[in-house]
């Protein structure tokens, strides 16, 4: 039943009305909870854990000390692995590489003991998927947030070693990490004596060569191994046979470079932000048909046109003139302007709106945009980079993108839509990894939301296809051939 002391969303100022008649129906007074009504978005400067993710200040090691980086580092691993996977719990911390799984429940997972195997924490900053671009910035801008997550991280998972994967693109990236880690050795950070905390700790940048299907974690721990990228059968997990064998937690680059920030503020303050379920800040990279294109740390649950007005510049042509945006990367199903105008951004509401956080790369789409090329050309690339392993995943995506020409030039039946749904139902969930998935969803968000255009298009291409066959057929009738 709900309360007074229960804390609840606004989205905007004609949502919150709605809200509170809904309250007024389940009972209760609005004037018993206007106060407990709580807004999510416009983070301060003073709650950001990236002050320099633009790279206005120095990104060295002695620019990152000056910025609270490596304070006292010591002292959080003394407190011990547990007291760091309690914390990192109950801060609410879940996964920002794309699944959104609870980090401290996943970091204790690895055993309790050691059985004379090696633990190893892997570094996922494979970023590869269509619109994500927040890795990178860390990488680039705040590479030693990232070093030191590795220790605290590593520590809490009682690895010694952790393994930094990068994209085979990240050029630039590469070489500020490896740069970093350097640093962290010439300082007494990283090596035999971590941060003076009496055991080792070791740190190595590794790079890939731009396969997609290597950020899925025992793809990457193949390549890692100088194997062929392909995904691997689980069970077992990578927490009990991982990397060369040995328990391996492999994470993404922003859910450890987060967590040093989590343990010096507390794990209060962390969960204080979003929604319940939802904490934290998070980086979201704007793209698409906005006025200015970004990459920004925000508050989880940010009304999602919040923050594309916010910090974006707002659509290109005004809101009106928006058609849909994909909210979390390119994998993630397409939800139009009526959906995009109240949703929340995180997990659970973008959840609820059958579309998904992903990595938080919103990619806005105006009436300009074609949208039924637009999900065509991330067929193509589903299908350019299956690793072939899985026959619903090698032929399905093979077949969805053919499709999805077919629904591009309007050369098709009306019946075909429902073809390419079943198909793309057969391809979901019946793959080793979540590239089969990735394929699907967004030809499933297309035909969910805009399929009065793709049967225009089929219709329009038929008209047209009968014009031009009367206009043969009566050239012929008077047509001289002397």
């Amino acid at each position: 039943m709900l309360t007074a002391t229960r804390s609840l969303r606004l989205v905007n100022p004609r949502s919150s009305t709605l809200l509170l008649r809904s309250i007024a129906v389940r009972g209760l007074s609005s004037s018993a909870v206007e106060s407990h009504i709580k807004v999510h978005g416009g983070l301060s400067d003073a709650d950001r854990i990236f002050t320099n993710i633009y790279g206005e200040y120095d990104i060295s090691v002695e620019g990152a000390l000056k910025r609270g980086d490596w304070y006292r580092t010591k002292d959080l691993l003394h407190l011990g692995r547990e007291w760091i996977i309690d914390q990192i719990k109950k801060s609410g911390l879940r996964g920002r590489g794309g699944a959104g799984f609870p980090s401290g429940l996943k970091w204790s997972f690895m055993p309790k003991s050691s059985d004379g195997r090696p633990h190893y924490l892997v570094v996922n900053a494979d970023e590869s998927e269509p619109g994500t671009c927040k890795d990178r910035e860390i990488m680039r801008h705040e590479p030693h947030k990232l070093v030191e997550g590795c220790v605290i991280a590593g520590t809490a998972m009682g690895a010694n070693h952790a393994y930094i994967y990068l994209r085979g693109e990240f050029w630039r990236e590469a070489q500020a990490m490896e740069k970093a880690v350097a640093e962290a050795y010439s300082k007494g950070l990283l090596g035999d004596n971590a941060c003076g905390a009496g055991f080792p700790f070791h740190v190595y940048v590794a790079r890939g060569a731009g396969a997609y299907i290597c950020g899925e974690e025992t793809g990457l721990i193949e390549s890692l191994e100088g194997n062929t990228g392909k995904p691997r059968l689980k069970p077992p997990f990578p927490a009990n046979v991982g990397l060369y064998g040995c328990p391996t937690t492999v994470t993404n680059v922003e859910t450890v470079a987060v967590a040093p920030t989590i343990l010096r503020r507390g794990a209060d303050w962390f969960a204080g932000f979003g929604r319940q379920g939802n904490s934290g800040t998070k980086l979201y990279a704007i793209s698409g048909n906005v006025k200015n294109p970004i990459t920004v740390e925000e508050e989880m649950s940010i009304p999602l046109k919040d923050l594309i007005e916010m910090h974006a510049g707002g659509v290109v042509g005004g809101w009106d003139n928006l058609q849909g945006i994909i909210p979390g990367g390119s994998s993630v199903p397409v939800i139009p302007k009526d959906i995009c105008s109240d949703v929340l951004m995180d997990f659970d509401d973008l959840k609820r709106v059958q579309s998904g956080l992903g990595t938080a790369a919103v990619t806005v789409m105006d009436n300009s945009i074609d949208m039924i090329k637009a999900i065509a050309r991330l067929s193509y690339f589903y299908k350019h980079e299956s690793c072939g392993q899985c026959t619903p995943c090698r032929e399905g995506t093979t077949w969805l993108y053919k499709m999805m020409k077919r629904m591009e030039s309007g050369e098709a039946e009306l019946e075909e839509i429902d073809m390419l749904n079943e198909l793309t139902h057969e391809i979901e969930g019946h793959t080793i990894c979540a590239l089969g998935d990735a394929a699907a969803w967004p030809v499933q968000g297309l035909i969910r939301h805009f399929r009065p255009q793709m049967e225009e298009r089929i219709r329009s291409f038929k008209a047209a296809k009968e014009i031009g066959q009367e206009s043969k057929e009566g050239e012929k009738q008077f047509s001289y051939d002397p």
